[in-house]
């Protein structure tokens, strides 16, 4: 008599017999409408600067950026989020360019929005880093260390201004104590209550942003260990998380996503509001420098880096892949 809850009566092979039959018994399933495509936009170019360590992006023209929008929508993509890089000499201590009307971000906004109107979630980096002269992601005190309260104040005037310029959803990355609240109130203020906050609420401090650096012309020296979280602690983005919620987060990201895979899921265990989780810029350096090498499958690589961050809880992903993934699965 062939017992079938344990061998040779049961065997778990059966249902991988074929494609076909992964396919159809599959737990987790990627789709366009799960990505968003990170993007940066340069001031002062006139044709897209490449990125050294991370092939195939590029600091975008404003044209060339209407034109990855574009595509993104034409691969169902659901969203893109936009970084602004101003000219070296426009930056200062308060990252006043953030909060200029006529700031590149605010201009990239405006460009995308009239390029694909509601057709694609336009989302926008509300951080002073790549405006401050010093690199970090708020105004300094005296002492040279980064003034949380005032820094809020700054992210007010970022916030309407972004509104103002067309956003959809506004991404606080600076880890501020109170950022979410402040920010919902500024919105609040001027009318803007259908714009979303995207909160940054489990943001580490990672050695996988060295990437990112380049990509926004960061003029950082030291570190943001003061802001950002430890990578030894959980519990603390359970505080964070609540926090967020609390203030008025319309939905809460994890930043970095594969180091931090357990995070992820607790967080998404927690929450009945959409979970996102960021793939950075090493993350995705390190694939396409092992399959330059040779030493790793890329496209098999790709898909199951971004299906094991879904599977660990993401509802949305912020990859650099977006469109190129997008456009092999098909809509």
């Amino acid at each position: 008599m062939t017992v079938y809850g344990s061998f040779p009566g049961s065997r778990p092979r059966r249902l991988r017999v074929n494609p076909a039959m992964r396919r159809m018994v599959a737990e987790t399933r990627l789709h366009p409408a799960d990505l968003i495509l990170p993007a940066f936009v340069r001031e002062g170019v006139s044709e897209p600067v490449a990125l050294s360590a991370m092939p195939g992006v590029v600091q975008h023209t404003l044209d060339t950026l209407r034109g990855a929008a574009a595509e993104a929508v034409a691969a169902g993509v659901s969203g893109i989020m936009l970084f602004g890089v101003p000219e070296d000499a426009k930056k200062d201590t308060a990252g006043t360019a953030g909060t200029d009307p006529d700031g590149i971000l605010q201009v990239a906004i405006r460009a995308v929005r009239e390029e694909v109107g509601d057709d694609l979630v336009i989302m926008s980096d509300l951080c002073l880093d790549e405006y401050t002269d010093h690199g970090h992601c708020g105004v300094l005190d005296a002492e040279g260390r980064v003034d949380n309260d005032a820094t809020l104040e700054r992210y007010a005037e970022m916030a309407q201004v972004q509104a103002d310029a067309g956003v959809h959803v506004v991404g606080p990355s600076g880890m501020m104590d109170g950022q979410i609240g402040v920010i919902r109130d500024a919105l609040d203020t001027i009318g803007r209550e259908d714009v979303s906050i995207l909160a940054y609420t489990a943001k580490y401090s990672s050695a996988f942003y060295g990437p990112f650096r380049e990509a926004v012309g960061s003029s950082l020296v030291g570190d943001r260990k003061t802001y950002q979280q430890d990578p030894a602690n959980a519990r603390e983005s359970l505080r964070e998380l609540a926090l967020d919620l609390e203030e008025g987060a319309d939905m809460v990201m994890v930043k970095p996503a594969l180091p931090y895979l357990d995070i992820l899921a607790r967080i998404a265990d927690e929450v009945d509001v959409p979970v996102a989780a960021y793939q950075i810029s090493g993350e995705f350096a390190m694939v396409e420098a092992a399959a330059e090498k040779g030493w790793i499958d890329r496209d098999a690589a790709i898909l199951e880096t971004l299906t094991g961050i879904k599977r660990a809880g993401a509802r949305t992903i912020l990859t650099y892949w977006a469109t190129e993934v997008a456009q092999k699965l098909g809509r």
